[in-house]
């Protein structure tokens, strides 16, 4: 490593700490993060010690074990899940443990193998850890999730460059879209934070009934807003008090549909890795809220399982805008990583809405009510273009630009 790229993975670090969950002194933070991370988890654990951190825990993690359980294992040992699976996440979370998790799989790992199995798997382990996904989507702790660049990733971003030249490059974009290439990392987010907060406080006056894409791919959906919808965007204020950025990077202002009010039909501008293969030229059309057809060039099958997953499954759970000149769209680079992707487009999500985007949310009785959707799944997918055209529709049926062009027209 160059003393300029140490420089950077140590800015970066000290940004997951200090931005990403803000941690406070006395703080507690648990790292889940690939073998391959261990440099950066051991930058991160001294940042968070500098911070005042009281304890740092780091649970690596090897996705060449899910790959033998899915190629070797019985099916009784994919259906298997040990009761205290996830127990530890579950007393992490209740003793006010702030999470950074650090993603770089590969994105087409599990193409080869059964996909019934795999859909087993996942859907199992969803159950398992349902509280603790709750608990994080409603910010009941500080977390943030990042990346770093590791060889199989970055192979599959530039195939065709040597490995040690697509890790190198990876780490650039990744740097790049963070800020952690800036002297300042930690101030330059501050701005760039201050700005999503504007947008969120603008939409959240204006209170439209639903929002209308448009692409020249074929995008042409009404997404009808939950009652009491909540814009959110950049960072959020965990029920510990800690003001954290879940994302990094992020650039999208985000709120709940109305799990049946959304028609029209949604085609995707990026391939979607999910379950550990790509879907591509995915074409979905919704009425009343729910899809009725389902279509996708490449990994149809993996598509209809995910929509088949639970009932709220084939209903969306999120709506984001994003601007086309975001910094993760301006690299030029397809990430094959919903993290970075769904930060260069706007983009929807089957599944489970976060209750911290309908007052009163953390009430699930009152999260129904208002038309927000419940699954064991959330998978964002991409559908914004350079061309996007989004308007917000008044409960009147008037309307207001608010992206032309994929940009924002109301700054």
């Amino acid at each position: 490593m160059t003393p300029d790229f140490e420089a950077k993975l140590a800015r970066y670090a000290e940004l997951l700490v200090r931005t990403g969950v803000n941690l406070p002194e006395g703080g507690r933070v648990r790292v889940n993060a690939p073998l391959e991370a261990a440099p950066l988890a051991r930058l991160v654990a001294r940042a968070a010690y500098r911070a005042g951190a009281l304890d740092v825990r780091v649970l690596y993690s090897d996705p060449h074990l899910s790959l033998a359980l899915y190629e070797d294992a019985s099916e009784a040992a994919v259906d298997f899940l040990p009761e205290w699976a996830a127990q530890q996440s579950e007393r992490q979370v209740a003793d006010g443990y702030a999470f950074i998790s650090i993603t770089g799989e590969d994105p087409a790992l599990l193409a080869g193998v059964d996909q019934g199995r795999v859909a087993r798997r996942s859907k199992a382990t969803a159950a398992a850890m349902r509280d603790v996904t709750r608990a994080m989507g409603g910010m009941e702790v500080n977390w943030t999730v990042a990346a770093m660049s590791t060889p199989a990733w970055a192979r599959a971003v530039y195939p065709g460059l040597p490995e040690e030249e697509a890790v190198a490059r990876l780490w650039d974009d990744i740097f790049a879209v963070s800020r952690a290439d800036q002297p300042d990392p930690v101030t330059a987010w501050a701005a760039h934070l201050d700005r999503l907060e504007r947008l969120c406080a603008f939409l959240n006056e204006r209170r439209y009934a639903a929002v209308h894409l448009r692409s020249e791919l074929g995008t042409d959906l009404t997404v009808g807003l939950a009652d009491g919808h909540i814009w959110q965007g950049g960072a959020e204020t965990a029920k510990n008090g800690v003001r954290a950025v879940p994302n990094i990077p992020t650039d999208e202002v985000f709120t709940a549909p109305h799990r049946e009010r959304v028609d029209g039909v949604a085609v995707a501008s990026k391939p979607l890795s999910v379950r550990g293969q790509l879907i591509e030229g995915i074409r979905m059309r919704f009425e009343g809220g729910r899809t009725v057809e389902v279509m996708a060039e490449k990994g149809e099958d993996t598509l209809r399982q995910l929509v088949e997953t639970d009932e709220g499954a084939a209903r969306l759970g999120e709506i984001a805008l994003v601007p086309a000149s975001a910094p993760v769209a301006r690299t030029g680079t397809l990430f094959l990583n919903t993290l970075f992707d769904e930060n260069a487009a706007s983009h929807i999500a089957l599944g489970r809405c976060y209750p911290t985007n309908v007052q009163d949310g953390e009430n699930s009785e009152a999260l129904i009510a208002a038309g927000g959707n419940d699954s064991l799944i959330h998978v964002d997918w991409m559908i914004g273009t350079p061309g996007t055209d989004v308007d917000g529709v008044r409960g009147d049926g008037t309307r207001e630009a608010l992206m032309r062009g994929g940009e924002w027209v109301v700054e």
